[in-house]
């Protein structure tokens, strides 16, 4: 029997106080970390201080913050308050320099994130669970199901990993890592908040990715509008078919969120934010790469806001999927551009290096590091 959609929101970020520590500084405004500080007996500019070292300094521990006065760090410490940041499990670096990190969680969990590099740009892929509840059969991520959702320290500390293990400023964030955005997204809205304010990103250097929830996306725009002022970062919808049959069979979540529904909640996002959407549509050699199913495509979204991006299929050891040929991928994107569908090619990285979501957590899950 096919798994049914998981509704948000899922398993819990870690709660304050959890794992018998205070809430991690890490995720906190500037604002937020001048009202930390005065609470606790220290003027404003100690605030200032730790905005500065977690953010700009990349402190990961607060013995690091030496500005701060020693017999405070002391008892911070002893009270349990921490920064918030991972540690570095395994580092994997492909020959086009990108790398994919495995961090590790407080309570043990790993978390995969990856560094793409480019000549005028450094795109960081952050997870937002550890695991996905979605199940596609194509990602190496849901064979592990959910363990549980990110906290906004969490997702932050991916992007700032990366700054350190490649030494330079991510410019673009993608929410294409290991999990489902929208069944953690209060996180992921504190996090992105996070990121523009206190890391000087911009709303439109942000992607998020979505398989699709039922209903999610319209509460999506509405917490985004509520929480960030706008909803300017792009929102990325994983279709991977052209009609409901076949994406059933290949996200068996999409059974219990008929197409032409999420279609339809895709509309009244872009209604509500005035931004379009992104369509994101990996190529399965020989199942869903042929001539006719790029028209089929092209009518499904004849008429919509939309942005086609086409992914030539990562293998996994678990599913028998093989990649598309190069010719199947330039005849399918140029089929729907002369139907007038706005369509490119996403470059394949790091394929030498357990590339797809969720392979390098799997491996070392079975073969730990020596």
């Amino acid at each position: 029997m096919a798994a049914a959609a998981p509704q948000a929101p899922a398993a819990a970020s870690p709660p304050e106080g959890a794992l018998g520590q205070a809430r991690p500084l890490l995720g906190r405004s500037l604002a937020a970390l001048e009202d930390w500080a005065g609470r606790r007996g220290q003027p404003a500019f100690r605030g200032r201080q730790l905005h500065d070292w977690i953010y700009v300094r990349g402190a990961r521990g607060l013995e690091e913050i030496t500005v701060l006065p020693k017999a405070w760090r002391e008892q911070l410490s002893a009270a349990g308050v921490s920064i918030g940041r991972s540690t570095l499990r395994h580092r994997s670096d492909a020959r086009d320099g990108t790398t994919k990190l495995l961090l590790g969680t407080a309570d043990g969990l790993g978390i995969e994130t990856v560094g793409i590099p480019s000549a005028d740009r450094l795109t960081v892929c952050v997870s937002s669970q550890v695991g996905c509840p979605m199940a596609c059969r194509f990602c190496a991520t849901g064979k592990g199901g959910l363990q549980r959702s990110l906290a906004v320290h969490e997702i932050v500390d991916q992007v700032l990993s990366v700054r350190e293990a490649m030494d330079r400023r991510p410019t673009h964030v993608v929410f294409m890592g290991m999990g489902e955005p929208l069944l953690n997204v209060d996180a992921v809205l504190e996090a992105i908040a996070c990121l523009c304010d206190d890391l000087g990103m911009a709303q439109r250097q942000i992607t998020v990715s979505t398989v699709g929830v039922p209903r999610a996306l319209p509460t999506l725009a509405e917490r985004a509008l509520a929480r960030l002022g706008r909803a300017q970062f792009t929102l990325a919808v994983s279709l991977h078919a052209p009609d409901q049959r076949l994406r059933e069979q290949l996200i068996p979540t999409a059974h219990a969120y008929p197409l032409e529904d999420l279609l339809e909640d895709c509309r009244r996002y872009v209604s509500l934010t005035g931004r379009r959407v992104s369509f994101e549509y990996i190529l399965l050699g020989g199942v869903n790469d042929h001539p006719r199913q790029a028209d089929a495509l092209a009518r499904l979204l004849r008429g919509f806001q939309s942005h086609v991006n086409l992914i030539a299929y990562n293998p996994i050891a678990e599913e028998e999927f093989r990649r598309p040929s190069p010719e199947a991928v330039e005849a399918f994107r140029s089929r729907l551009e002369r139907r007038h569908i706005a369509v490119s090619v996403r470059a394949s990285r790091g394929l030498d290096q357990d590339a797809a979501c969720g392979q390098l957590r799997r491996r070392l899950m079975v073969e730990p590091p020596v």
